[in-house]
């Protein structure tokens, strides 16, 4: 059985929406991509490996996915985390997306999203590691499908933008695994859900 850590980079009034490139995400006149580049941090991606562990693979949703694949694959310029990119089991939840897929060790899980990541949680042995899909994650959310949230929380407020825990979502309380101040200000927290803390 595998656990799934959501990765996600957040400003203080939780918009995760577009942090990489300013075209990244214009959905609903968002004007505000690439906000969380000018944070970069060394120490972010030390955290975050030692977060998906050794042994994973990546879960995505449809918009994440044709973004990534649009951009990992013809970096300029490999770099170690452009060839983990490439080279890992990459699932794909989309109701919309037919097979084959165009990145590498793509594989689609059709159907609904929430239903098809429990069977996967139950028959993987790798950590699933999502990035942004925001859609996703809430969909996971609202099942308690998720294990770990590290979030990236830039010293930032946007006023606008896609937000990672949307108005309606439902109480949840959670537990600190750790945390850490990256030089850039950006705080690193690691949490789980509290129903999930076992000492």
């Amino acid at each position: 059985m595998s656990k799934v850590v959501a990765i996600e980079h957040l400003t203080l009034d939780g918009v995760m929406q577009g942090p990489a490139r300013p075209e990244e995400d214009t959905r609903d006149g968002f004007e505000y991509g690439g906000w969380a580049a000018s944070r970069n941090d060394p120490a972010m991606m030390e955290v975050l490996g030692a977060r998906m562990g050794n042994s994973w693979s990546l879960l995505v949703g449809r918009t994440t996915y044709e973004d990534f694949a649009k951009v990992w694959p013809n970096q300029p310029q490999p770099n170690p985390f452009t060839e983990a990119l490439n080279k890992v089991e990459k699932f794909v939840a989309s109701t919309t997306l037919a097979e084959p897929l165009p990145w590498q060790n793509s594989t689609l899980l059709k159907g609904d999203a929430a239903e098809t990541v429990a069977k996967l949680k139950k028959e993987h042995d790798k950590t699933l590691v999502i990035f942004g899909s925001g859609v996703l994650v809430q969909s996971l959310m609202r099942r308690d499908l998720i294990d770990e949230y590290v979030l990236q929380i830039h010293p930032l407020v946007l006023g606008k933008g896609r937000r990672l825990f949307p108005e309606g979502s439902p109480l949840t309380n959670f537990s600190l695994l750790d945390s850490l101040t990256t030089a850039t200000g950006v705080i690193i927290a690691t949490y789980r859900s509290a129903s999930r803390w076992t000492a």
